[in-house]
């Protein structure tokens, strides 16, 4: 008996998180993780990842929320790791995220970690989905050439564990041809736009066999 629990603890280890990919931010205490469980925070996050930096005032102005919102979340924010001060002479010092690539992952071993690994990526597939379907009503009046080279995937396939992790990996490393664009405008080639990939890749419980 003492083998078999052995065996599930090490299967759990296994497929814990993923180890990251370079640069990455993998994060799996649950306190941090639900730290980001916050609308504006993570709309904080975003900008950040665009802005490159800024102060809570320009991030009010960028989020539509109060410089006092902005300067709490942020604060928090930089407490669980997510963003740092630039240092730089001046009264106001600007945030930047400590890495623009970031997960969460579970541990087994730490209670509440399903929990908040759940309730934070609940929260973020909320936001997306409002995201989608404020472009969809727009889709109308947008220029043919942006809508039709938009895509809404769905699609169902059987594989191992491993395999979906190798999927991951692969899926991760096609957006690596566009590093750098996001910060350098000098990178983009001529007729680049702005684009964002939301992916969900899950095991269908009701189908297991």
């Amino acid at each position: 008996m003492d083998s078999e629990q052995d065996a599930a603890a090490a299967a759990r280890r296994e497929y814990r998180a993923s180890p990251g990919y370079p640069g990455e931010q993998v994060v799996t205490d649950p306190v941090r993780i639900r730290a980001l469980a916050h609308p504006v925070r993570l709309e904080l996050l975003d900008y950040l990842d665009d802005a490159g930096s800024a102060t809570a005032t320009e991030c009010a102005a960028a989020i539509g929320a109060s410089v006092a919102s902005c300067s709490y979340h942020l604060r928090t924010l930089a407490k669980h790791g997510y963003i740092e001060q630039v240092r730089q002479p001046g009264r106001e010092k600007p945030w930047k995220v400590v890495s623009r690539s970031r997960s969460q992952g579970i541990d087994p071993d730490l209670a509440g970690s399903v929990h908040a690994v759940a309730a934070t990526a609940s929260l973020e597939a909320d936001r997306q989905l409002q995201r989608i379907q404020s472009w969809l009503r727009r889709a109308p009046e947008l220029p043919p050439e942006d809508v039709n080279v938009s895509t809404v995937l769905g699609v169902g396939f059987y594989a191992t564990h491993e395999e979906i992790m190798e999927f991951r990996e692969e899926l991760w490393k096609l957006t690596e041809r566009f590093d750098g664009r996001r910060e350098n405008p000098e990178l983009r080639p001529q007729g680049a736009v702005a684009a964002r990939l939301f992916a969900v890749v899950n095991v269908e419980p009701e189908q297991r066999p």
